[in-house]
């Protein structure tokens, strides 16, 4: 949370429309980078602080939007940041930050509150965390007990305050649902903590964001704080089981062991997921404490549309929507193109989004763009594979034996592709001609595959084939199987690159000898 008062800079652009500004902090966050272009839809003019607004550039509202440069530890920022808003939305905390994450969100709290009340801010919005109502504050978990404070500093800063307090969120990138997939999708028989039997209330992202938004509208007089939940109380046991139905996973043998302590819960979930210790921490001490909403008063300002609150398996259906609609970017730099607030954002961390497993490769060429993208369209069936053809050959025959479509479907046309073509046991998923193709596995796999080709160029104008392939893994049995085959991807993929150019540049040259041959016969 911090950067010296020397790196602010003047607005970047001026908010888009006319309707009441919002301050959003915390907007490259998993729930501020889903808020924003709510927002923008129900006609609110939308500021941004950001530490590094350069991380705002990918997402599809940049420009629609104010982005300052500032910090909630840097005092005047914050009072610039702050200057004729509205309604301001506080969504950063310092979980993950190091030890003395509670001083640094204390020190922040105390001076955005101070500068909201200077600034004649209208309102405050905060997210926090559900803590217990029975729990003394001294004995919740550090996580949870900072929460708290924060709500506690925000409502005594003078500016109408709502504190939203929400357990676990459900959507692709909130670290509690990662961790949740992650343990379910790679252990189908758990030895796990005693608080895979404590009470939690999920909520879907989206009804989080629609009580967020609707926190605008709020009476002046209303200051206080509002439970937030889902309409399903569960403990996290049920959680992992049901997230296995739902993504078509065996039912988990899942076995409680008391000795596991907070600490030794998040070595365990390091060990198994790629959620980041200082993150994982905080996560497992939370769940040791019952998460359940005291009250839903938040409907009686923010009404329930029917369907809502989401049902847990429907909002983990929307989370899990991009793989089981077998989604992949088109972008070659693997960023997901937001559809759902469950989706994916291109700012997440690197560990949201389950695994996929890429293998990419790249290789300059003396060939022709044109020359090379000719080989590209004309892989597979007859011109086979340009690598380990005995292995080709042995994957397609153990396909048909499992009853996959093996090899032997070929190609509808030996030099052209289209759209759907099948081309042996891949279909064509995306192709821009002379540019790119795209291919979806069709063969049997515990997952989802696709292999990517791209004709380049380096900074010097030489052509280059760029080349990827994806895997994303369905439980224990995908991972397994991109690990047992990792080995031979050198071969199998290096050697692909190698021949591709190899035969791209015995056309390029063909074609000059052709073509002196013309010239001199003429």
């Amino acid at each position: 949370m911090s950067s010296s008062p020397d790196e602010r800079s003047a607005p970047e652009q001026s908010p888009v429309g006319g309707g009441r500004l919002c301050l959003v902090t915390g907007a490259s966050g998993y729930v501020g980078g889903r808020l924003v272009p709510e927002l923008l839809a129900k006609g609110f003019r939308v500021r941004c602080l950001a530490r590094t607004p350069e991380k705002l550039r990918d997402f599809d509202w940049a420009g629609q939007v104010e982005i300052v440069r500032g910090d909630v530890l840097d005092p005047p920022s914050v009072t610039a940041a702050l200057e004729g808003v509205e309604i301001a939305y506080y969504l950063v905390h310092g979980m993950g930050s190091g030890d003395d994450f509670e001083e640094t969100d204390r020190r922040a709290a105390h001076t955005f509150a101070d500068a909201a009340a200077e600034q004649g801010v209208g309102r405050i919005v905060y997210l926090g965390g559900l803590t217990p109502n029975d729990v003394p504050e001294p004995e919740l978990s550090p996580h949870l007990r900072s929460r708290s404070e924060v709500g506690r500093i925000l409502l005594s800063s003078g500016v109408p305050t709502a504190v939203l307090r929400a357990a676990v969120i459900i959507g692709s990138g909130s670290a509690s649902f990662e961790m949740l997939r992650y343990l379910t999708e790679r252990l189908p028989v758990m030895v796990t903590p005693r608080w895979v039997r404590t009470r939690i209330q999920p909520i879907a992202v989206a009804d989080v964001l629609r009580y967020l938004v609707g926190c605008a509208d709020l009476p002046a007089g209303v200051s206080r704080v509002f439970d937030v939940g889902g309409p399903e109380v569960m403990n996290y046991r049920d959680m992992m089981q049901r997230y296995a139905r739902v993504a078509d996973l065996p039912h988990r043998m899942i076995l409680s062991v008391p000795m596991l302590t907070p600490g030794l819960s998040s070595h365990w979930i390091g060990l198994i997921t790629p959620v980041p210790r200082g993150i994982a921490r905080p996560l497992a001490e939370s769940l040791r404490h019952e998460v359940v909403c005291g009250e839903h008063d938040i409907a009686r300002y923010v009404p329930d549309p029917p369907g809502t609150p989401i049902p847990f398996d429907d909002a983990l259906r929307l989370a899990l929507r991009q793989v089981k609609e077998a989604q992949v970017s088109t972008h070659w730099s693997a960023a997901a193109v937001p559809g759902v607030p469950s989706d994916p954002l291109p700012t997440d961390p690197d560990w949201a989004g389950g695994s996929l497993y890429t293998d990419r490769r790249a290789r300059r060429t003396e060939a022709t763009p044109e020359a090379l993208w000719t080989v590209i369209e004309g892989i597979g069936g007859e011109h086979g594979w340009y690598s380990f053809g005995l292995g080709w050959s042995v994957r397609g025959w153990i396909d048909r034996l499992v009853g996959g479509v093996g090899l032997r479907r070929g190609r509808r046309d030996a030099t052209r592709l289209r759209l759907g073509d099948v081309v042996d046991f891949w279909r064509v998923e995306e192709i821009q001609r002379g540019t790119s193709l795209r291919l979806r596995a069709e063969m049997l796999l515990p997952g989802l595959a696709w292999l990517e080709f791209r004709v380049g160029h380096d900074r010097e104008g030489r052509t280059v084939l760029l080349q990827r392939a994806l895997f994303h893994p369905h439980g224990l049995g995908g991972q397994a199987y991109w690990w047992s085959v990792a080995p031979f991807h050198a071969i199998v993929f290096g050697g692909m690159t190698y021949n591709i150019t190899k035969a791209a540049e015995r056309l390029t040259a063909e074609a000059e000898d052709g073509g002196s041959e013309a010239r001199g016969t003429g």
